[in-house]
């Protein structure tokens, strides 16, 4: 997610780190690498010079002196206050009442129907009890889409393929509606913000009454944000923004930093194609993670919209954990959630530490296609071998014919029951005699570190 900003940035950061006087030459030298980044994202270029004179004037040594702090230190946290600054500063979320309605509005193509469905799941994971609503009368086969989402997701959702008067769906719907505490509305969508389309968005906000009328603006259209959040915030009045696709597209930088510059604060950034692959925006938490320095909130997030995530599940695996009958089964549950959080470079970036690190290229990818296998290994097993996966070591027999069923090899299998008797191992050992509330105390970390850190290396 934008790669190019980042590595533009920690150029920029180890530099000020590494100079020995921060003299004209130097500051120069900060400041082109910033631009040269910036303008990669696609940040206006008129915003990019008005950053690069303030930290200009700022860096001088006259601005400096008599704050009694390292120059080197007042530098970066300028520059990291400015860009702060220009993603919108702090963090903007939905305020939810009893019962919220909340519009989503975009042009063709933009991902509304997507993020829709992102939403419902993503509060639905969060005490929720949301629908979603079918509004789009115009776009053929808009209604079958968001009823596929919803089933995929399993959140309910009110559509009428036959109906064309979308104040007529809605009005249908609802005494169910109501029923719901949080309500996603897909309206239609068009090529370009046309008078049709403010027409009908105008109706439908006077009968709906929506609480939030949200944006979805794709990241690849750049600094355009601007100018299709200022349109739709005149005509439409929208409260917040939400952008799509920042996964794939080098200008996302433009598009929040445009957004910025209206009145229409980003929400809600997309960062994948799958359902979980959505996250609140938080300006801090992003610029931590472009610079590989990790980005736990978000992980933490993630790992609750993951579709597999269930925390009554999630409860009864910690008891198994701790009473040391964890089976191949479960280890297959907890690879299922790590799939549905997405690959494990987006995951491996949010980690403090690894982001930074230099981990060989197509690594994790190996990774993630041998837990592929591993889990349609476990497929082809037996309830017997699933519940006592150590006999496959004493017949090879069985190896054989779950490789054989499952498209792996018994080099793979004899991989999975070695990770399972590692994880065995070490919850069953050792988490018995741990006090949750005190955590690990030194002695214990060094015991762990050095029984397991050797064996759990990535290979």
């Amino acid at each position: 997610m934008l790669s190019g900003l980042g590595n533009a940035l920690k150029k920029t950061f180890d530099k000020i780190s590494g100079s020995i006087f921060l003299d004209k030459k130097t500051i120069d030298s900060v400041v082109k690498e910033l631009q040269r980044g910036l303008i990669e994202a696609d940040v206006n270029v008129a915003l990019v010079a008005q950053i690069s004179k303030k930290i200009r004037e700022e860096a001088s040594e006259e601005k400096i002196k008599g704050r009694g702090i390292d120059r080197k230190e007042h530098l970066v946290k300028l520059l990291h206050d400015e860009i702060l600054q220009m993603l919108g500063g702090e963090k903007k979320e939905l305020e939810l009442r009893k019962q919220t309605k909340i519009m989503m509005l975009g042009l063709y193509g933009s991902g509304k129907t997507t993020t829709s469905g992102k939403l419902a799941l993503y509060y639905s994971k969060r005490g929720k009890n949301p629908c979603l609503v079918g509004l789009d009368v115009h776009r053929p086969a808009a209604a079958d889409q968001l009823e596929q989402i919803a089933s995929k997701i399993k959140i309910p959702v009110f559509i009428d393929k036959k109906e064309k008067d979308p104040i007529k769906i809605y009005k249908s719907y609802e005494k169910e509606i109501d029923k719901h505490d949080l309500i996603i509305i897909d309206t239609a969508g068009r090529h370009s913000l046309d008078t049709g389309l403010v027409e009908e968005i105008k109706k439908l906000k006077e009968e709906i009454l929506p609480d939030y009328v949200l944006l979805i603006i794709p990241a690849d259209i750049g600094q355009a944000a601007k100018k299709q959040a200022s349109e739709f915030q005149k005509a439409c009045s929208i409260n917040g923004v939400a952008i799509t696709r920042m996964d794939s597209s080098a200008r996302g930088g433009g598009a929040l930093t445009a957004c910025n510059e209206t009145s229409a604060p980003v929400f809600f950034i997309g960062t994948g194609e799958k359902m979980a692959d959505i996250e609140t925006f938080n300006p801090a938490s992003f610029i931590s993670r472009i610079l590989g320095l990790g980005d736990l909130e978000s992980l933490v997030e993630k790992v609750k919209t993951s579709l597999e995530f269930d925390e009554k599940k999630q409860k009864k695996l910690q008891k198994k954990l701790q009473e040391g009958k964890l089976d191949l089964r479960d280890l297959q549950t907890q690879l299922r959630s790590m799939q549905g959080m997405g690959s494990l470079s987006k995951i491996a970036e949010m980690i403090p530490g690894l982001g930074k690190a230099k981990i060989p290229e197509g690594m994790l990818g190996t990774q993630e296609d041998k837990l592929k296998k591993w889990q349609h290994a476990i497929d082809s097993m037996t309830q017997e071998e699933i519940e006592n996966p150590e006999i496959l070591e004493k017949e090879t027999s069985r190896l054989k014919r779950i490789a054989a069923g499952s498209g792996t090899t018994a080099t793979d299998i004899r991989q999975l029951i070695k990770q399972y008797r590692l994880l065995k191992e070490f919850t069953s050992g050792n988490i018995s005699d741990i006090d949750p509330s005190q955590g690990l105390s030194q002695k214990q970390m060094q015991k762990l570190a050095k029984k397991f850190g050797k064996k759990m290396r990535l290979k």
